[in-house]
């Protein structure tokens, strides 16, 4: 949101209160509590018919500073609010005749107590990071609508550059962006996202992140192109800035503090194949497809059934199309027969056709208006009602349907939806304010379901597949993309999209391949297919049309199975970076800058990624299989060809339909699994150590996880006069190639 025109004025129907002057400092045991005059005060008469601003400092964990500014305290901040994981931390409050500080760990905020002046440096050491200074903090009224908001902004250094804020199809770095969080169903073509996240990172080693979950607005280096503002409606703003030295350590305590991704279960990590959406299929129709896959010799992990598994008008009263599915439960047993594991779609909205939707209403288990009606609307299903999520008994029931289908053999739910979610005139069940639950539902509605998959499958073998999500939904994957088209640019603004999400504390990530919308050219499928079984999941979707390879064309089924029985084999790495996704928030999918923070090129790449911290993936985005990337210092490997190629430069080559640039990172074993045809194996057993560029004398370790997460074994190889010595605790057989000739 605006509040100025240009740096000096402001808009006509705003007037604002900025902190001008600390005029008093109060230390606290564990609070720095800093009062500011919103104007200069020179004399007694200056604090007359002027308003201030009340400034806490607090430490919600070690190296991270929790601000809080107050206008008017009587009004209380709104529920929801975020969940917050707190550790006890002893700060340090100093004051001198200059400054009052806080210290946290390694960060600092310090207050100016100069006269007629206002600042709060926060510092690294003794090097600022950021500042709120002239026209920072600051209360803005509407005169139109009464109402008010509570900013703050934030410096920018030269070259720095802002990412995150949850899944944004636009430009990877944020800078000139105004973003708005506010959960939609916008596809990917727009500013709108179904992922928001009032979080961001930069290029400088810190983030922050504003707790609250209403729409709180950004303008990034676009209302004020020297600052980072953010605002949010009431009369009290909190935000936490969060310093982590690196890019990879910022993410470390920001899922500290919001949740850790949960581990998904290994077999997850294979190749989905869905019915698509509107499609016509019976069990004929799927079988057929499975069969397909399977005669062609391309692994098939996860078999998805969307919608229309139940009876269209009906969503969601959770019974099987009994004209197409007459024995829903015999065939899913003989889906597991044949190794696959099930998927259905879900979503928290019941239409008035559903049996569920008058149990629903007569037991208080959907949303209502403010006079007591059930909220309704046509927009998907007619007359649908929502589960009002914030009612335990209506959460019990919910999921009391979902249990009879994980007694048939269902294994895990795509939780599609979440984002349209009403705020006029709605009353929750536990008085939530309809503003501030609009982003946060979806976070209720995705831990509700797989909160029921870890207590009846058991933890580590829960998993979603959801669409919408906020500050702290990174705990419950997987996430997908959302509705994307089937064309180059669209596979662009997904990736883009990814990158967003790793920026924000997703661990694992996924898209639809070769596009939701309409139906790709074969060209688009087979390169969108090597890019999504480089990607933590993988999931053949669309709307109108299946997605079977056989349809594009015969070469697709080439493409589909040598990158599949990939995927299969790099499992004891895919795995190894998914563990540490789930102990430390490093996401699978890594943005350029998040492995390489000291090389400046890497901080605007949007075409290329690392996927775990040793392979460089750089997909293809043209017909004719040019690609232009960028290689860190240090002699690269391809993968899949053994070419050799000096970093430190842009490359530019030419890839057929069964090749890109997958390049392995120079000093890296990359352990290489025995089984080609699934993803759920005894990593360690007959691995192969593959070693690239590590040079006489330097040691490298390379750890294997078990399925649970646990570790099977550790390698330990040190490079002496061209040999491979290997130190371990492995008791299975290993082998050890060389690449570094």
């Amino acid at each position: 949101m605006k509040f100025t025109q240009g740096y000096w004025m402001i808009r006509p129907n705003f007037s604002m209160q900025y902190a001008s002057q600390c005029v008093r400092v109060d230390k606290r045991e564990k609070e720095l509590h800093v009062l500011s005059a919103c104007r200069p005060i020179y004399g007694r008469g200056d604090i007359l018919d002027g308003g201030t601003l009340d400034v806490t400092f607090s430490a919600p964990m070690t190296n991270v500073i929790r601000v809080k500014v107050t206008h008017f305290a009587g009004t209380r901040l709104k529920n929801p609010r975020f969940q917050i994981n707190e550790t006890e931390v002893v700060p340090v409050i100093e004051e001198t005749e200059q400054y009052a500080s806080f210290t946290s760990g390694a960060l600092t905020a310090r207050v100016l107590k100069a006269a007629g002046q206002w600042n709060v440096e926060f510092l690294a050491g003794d090097k600022v990071i950021t500042s709120s200074g002239f026209r920072g903090m600051g209360r803005a009224l509407d005169k139109e609508t009464g109402k008010a908001y509570m900013s703050d902004s934030l410096m920018l250094d030269v070259g720095e550059c802002v990412y995150g804020l949850g899944e944004r199809f636009t430009a990877y770095v944020k800078n000139g962006q105004s973003v708005d969080m506010w959960n939609a169903d916008g596809g990917t073509a727009s500013e709108l996202a179904y992922k928001n996240v009032p979080f961001y990172m930069t290029n400088r080693g810190y983030g922050v992140l504003v707790e609250h979950t209403s729409d709180v607005s950004f303008e990034v280096a676009s209302e004020k192109v020297e600052r980072v503002q953010f605002s949010a409606e009431g009369e009290t703003l909190v935000y936490d800035v969060i310093y982590g030295g690196t890019p990879k350590n910022t993410l470390d305590l920001y899922t500290a503090m919001t949740g850790r991704p949960a581990l998904p279960p290994a077999w997850s990590f294979g190749l989905w194949l869905s019915t698509s959406f509107t499609t016509n299929y019976d069990e004929e129709t799927t079988s057929s497809f499975i069969n397909g896959m399977a005669e062609r010799d391309i692994p098939l992990s996860v078999f998805h059934f969307d919608c229309y598994w139940m009876r269209g008008f009906n969503w969601c009263d959770f019974e099987w199309d009994q004209s197409v599915f007459p024995d829903p439960v015999g065939m899913l047993k003989r889906y597991h027969e044949k190794g696959l594991h099930i998927c259905c779609w879900i979503n928290p909205y019941i239409g008035q056709a559903s049996p569920l939707f008058q149990e629903g209403m007569d037991n208080g288990y959907l949303l209502t208006k403010t006079n007591g009606d059930v909220w309704q609307t046509d927009l998907w299903q007619a007359g649908m009602g929502i589960l009002d999520v914030t009612n335990p008994a209506a959460r019990e029931w919910y999921c009391s349907y979902l249990c009879k289908l994980l007694d048939m053999g269902v294994d895990c739910f795509k939780t599609d939806f979440g984002e349209r979610i009403p705020v006029r005139d709605i009353a929750y069940y536990d008085g939530s304010d309809a503003m501030h639950m609009h982003n946060y539902y979806t976070f209720m509605y995705n831990q509700m379901v797989f909160n029921l998959l870890e207590e009846v499958r058991g933890k580590g073998e829960a998993l979603l597949f959801a669409r919408s999500a906020t500050a702290g939904g990174q705990q419950f994957p997987v996430h997908w993309g959302g509705d994307n088209s089937a064309s180059y640019v669209s596979m662009a603004e997904t990736l883009r999209a990814g990158l967003s999400m790793s920026h924000s504390g997703f661990g694992y990530w996924s898209h639809d391949i070769s596009g939701f919308e309409q139906t790709a050219p074969a060209d688009v499928y087979k390169r969108w297919v090597v890019f999504g079984l480089l990607s933590s999941h993988s999931r053949l979707h669309g709307s109108t049309s299946y997605r079977v390879p056989w349809l594009f064309d015969e070469e697709s089924c080439d493409v589909a199975r040598k990158f599949t029985k990939l995927k299969c084999r790099l499992m004891p790495y895919l795995f190894g970076a998914a563990v540490e996704a789930h102990e430390k928030g490093t996401p699978m999918l890594r943005p350029m800058m998040l492995e390489f923070p000291d090389d400046p090129a890497c901080d605007t790449l949007d075409r290329q990624y690392m996927l775990g911290e040793s392979l460089l993936v750089a997909p293809v985005f043209t017909n004719d299989g040019s690609v232009q990337y960028y290689l860190p210092d240090g002699q690269w490997i391809n993968l899949l060809d053994e070419r050799k190629i000096a970093g430190g430069h842009w490359q530019k080559e030419v890839h057929d339909f069964l090749s890109l640039p997958l390049m392995v990172r120079p000093g890296t074993v990359l352990p290489v699994g025995a089984c080609d045809h699934r993803t759920d194996y005894d990593y360690a057993d007959g691995v192969e150590l593959h070693v690239y560029q590590l040079k006489d004398g330097e040691t490298a370790t390379c750890r294997i996880p078990n399925t649970d997460g646990s570790l099977a074994a550790t390698y330990t190889i040190t490079m002496k006069d061209g040999q491979a010595q290997v130190e371990t605790d492995a008791n299975k057989p290993y082998t050890v190639v060389l690449h570094n000739q």
